[in-house]
């Protein structure tokens, strides 16, 4: 993925500026057009499973205070 861009703000709470640059920079460090800040473009990550609550896998057969009447 060489043709993305990566669009970020500069941490410079003076600058504020909003940086576009290209994809094959993750992971590199680049200098804010704006202050002269020096930036550390983010790597693409693969998204991480997300863990499933133990309450989320009961099955949901009724109402979880509800118990069975004999």
């Amino acid at each position: 993925m060489a043709d993305d861009v990566v669009r970020l703000i500069c941490p410079n709470l003076k600058c504020r500026t909003v940086l576009s640059v290209p994809g094959h920079a993750r992971g590199k460090t680049v200098r804010c057009r704006g202050c002269g800040a020096r930036i550390r473009i983010p790597r693409l990550s693969a998204p991480k499973s997300v863990p499933v609550p133990p309450s989320a896998a009961a099955p949901a057969s009724g109402a979880p205070n509800e118990q069975p009447q004999g």
